[in-house]
């Protein structure tokens, strides 16, 4: 017996809409690195860890609002209709899916960064820490040492 399909597939369109749904509420670091060097409008990215965290380091555009705080401070951080990305630690942290259902209880068109700062630092982007612009080698299990990206 197989272990795989012990549970049969998805129909062929159950698991489109799936997949589907999950694209329509994640993105992942590769994608918000891209859209963020392209200046791509109408975006910002949100840091929702606590203070100690963001001074350890941080995505450079991003702007900080701590979960606790974002429905009491977003729209005063955030303009209404701006479509948000959230991030917080790393895939062992939910900090970011509870920000993206704040965003999204109060009417912001959101996604979660998967993967979060870990992942963003794992594949060698820039992070801001008190001393300035850093970067650290790239992880070969998260991306090609080369190109910084899988480029799926």
């Amino acid at each position: 017996m197989s272990n795989v399909l012990s549970v049969p597939p998805a129909a062929p369109a159950e698991a489109a809409a799936y997949f589907a749904a999950r694209l329509a509420v994640e993105t992942d670091v590769s994608d918000v690195h891209a859209d963020l060097a392209a200046g791509v409008a109408g975006l910002v990215v949100v840091d929702t860890r606590g203070d100690e965290a963001w001074q350890q380091g941080h995505l450079p555009d991003a702007v900080h609002l701590p979960t606790r705080e974002i429905a009491a401070r977003a729209a005063e951080v955030v303009s209404p209709g701006t479509t948000v990305v959230t991030y917080c630690w790393g895939p062992g942290c939910n900090g970011a899916t509870r920000a993206a259902l704040e965003f999204a209880k109060l009417g912001y068109p959101v996604k979660e960064m998967i993967g979060g700062y870990e992942y963003w630092v794992r594949e060698g982007l820039p992070v801001r820490t008190a001393t300035g612009l850093a970067n650290r080698p790239v992880d070969d299990l998260t991306a090609p040492a080369s190109a910084g990206s899988c480029a799926c």
